[in-house]
């Protein structure tokens, strides 16, 4: 592509979708020419905030046939690989939020379309781009850290008090049907970009029900543990949910040469650009405040005070970058979305089987796919057919329809008190 022009983006989902567009308005490489959404109420809201000048679609096939260079996606999380497909077989490139794919046929499907389509597909694990993690990055590969050992990622986010909206108060929303294992690539995707290394083999861990989950009208456990080998034997621990008592995002890394390990972030801090460091030769202690800028990089100006740290916007840039033909941006393709993402797959496979230890397949080899093309075990009746998962390992827990019917009435209020707010 040639790079006087600018990257044409079309976004799916105008919630999370919002955000990430935004970046259009912030960067000279890109802008934004399409949004689509099958939320009315959504998709007036977004035509109130980017106005003339952009088309609106609640239609995927029109919107797919929009002069687009990227396809976001950004609607439901257990929906992107069948969108991933459809925009790679209408001739786009495509960057994929959370997550990739929900089964391994679904996964199969996907890294055939991406083979055949010849188009970048690229996976929107913003946490990877997050200053501590980009800068435990830059030293692992830079040698100085030495060969990678093990690693630690936490990803526990107490999402009740908003519950209501981010599960529309829905019963059977995938996030009130996902298992504690799903929504894992937040804690394993950073060590993983800052590794270069593939998972072999995991070992799952589910926390108990709680009653805290029960009245969310959540059916899975509240957090998930993974303990992961790596192709050179070293191992990561994985900790995330959505049911914790506190908001907790933090990394650390060992290497054969020193330690790194981010803050504590709380939430709504900036605990993820704070980075601890010891290192040989170095060798001393030395603890190092990592702000936006001072990463050895020229986004910083630009990233600074943008969503997520600033990490949303290094995402997009070096999506951009990808498009534009760059050879050295720094975007996560669909293979290392699966090493991302499998672990936590697999874990829960691993706790269902007793928590015996699971190996983890390389999807770059066409002929280990064609041994998972048939497999659609997930927690979405309308995906798994007969091979349907329990929510949590012991069982669906019974949720009286009560409790949704009190979350109902908190998105009622929630969504009356913002029209009140746009009509003063």
């Amino acid at each position: 592509m040639d790079r006087t022009e600018k990257v044409k983006i079309g976004v799916l989902g105008g919630g999370r979708g919002l955000t990430i567009a935004q970046f259009c308005g912030q960067s000279d490489q890109a802008k934004l020419v399409a949004v689509c959404d099958n939320d009315l109420r959504c998709l007036n809201e977004l035509k109130s905030h980017f106005g003339e000048g952009v088309a609106y679609y609640d239609d995927f096939d029109a919107f797919l046939n929009h002069d687009m260079d990227l396809v976001v996606l950004a609607n439901y999380a257990n929906a992107h690989a069948p969108f991933a497909i459809r925009a790679l077989n209408a001739g786009k490139n495509v960057l994929s939020e959370l997550l990739p794919f929900q089964t391994m046929k679904e996964a199969c499907e996907l890294a055939d379309a991406i083979d055949k389509s010849k188009k970048l597909y690229i996976y929107g694990e913003n946490c990877c781009f997050m200053g501590a993690p980009r800068k435990m990055r830059q030293l692992f590969r830079s040698g100085r850290m030495g060969t990678f050992r093990y690693g630690e990622g936490e990803y526990m986010h107490d999402l009740e008090k908003d519950w209501h909206r981010h599960s529309h108060s829905d019963p059977d929303h995938w996030r009130n049907t996902m298992t504690a294992f799903f929504y894992c690539t937040h804690s394993i995707g950073p060590l993983i970009h800052i590794s270069g290394l593939r998972p072999v083999s995991v070992t799952g861990f589910e926390a108990p029900y709680t009653e805290k989950m029960r009245r969310m009208g959540a059916k899975g456990a509240p957090f998930g543990m993974e303990i992961i080998t790596l192709e050179n034997g070293a191992l990561l621990k994985s900790v995330h949910g959505v049911g914790p008592a506190e908001y907790s995002l933090w990394y650390s890394c060992l290497g054969d040469k020193g330690k790194l390990e981010s803050g504590r972030c709380i939430l709504n801090e900036e605990g993820y650009n704070d980075i601890y460091v010891k290192a040989e030769p170095s060798a001393d202690d030395k603890s190092i405040e990592l702000d936006t800028a001072d990463v050895d990089d020229a986004l910083a100006k630009q990233a600074k005070g943008r969503s997520h740290g600033g990490a949303d916007y290094y995402m997009m840039y070096n999506a951009c970058e990808a498009v534009l033909g760059n050879p050295d941006a720094d975007y996560i393709d669909f293979y290392e979305a699966c090493d991302m993402f499998l672990p936590g797959m697999f874990a829960y496979f691993s706790v269902l089987d007793g928590n015996k230890p699971q190996a983890i397949p390389d999807l770059r080899d066409k002929a280990i796919r064609d041994h998972w093309r048939n497999d659609t075990r997930c927690t979405d009746p309308a995906v798994a057919g007969d091979q349907l998962l329990p929510s949590c390992s012991k069982g669906n827990p019974d949720i009286p329809q009560s409790v949704y019917d009190r979350l109902k009435e908190k998105l009622d209020k929630f969504y009356a008190e913002e029209a009140a707010k746009k009509e003063k």
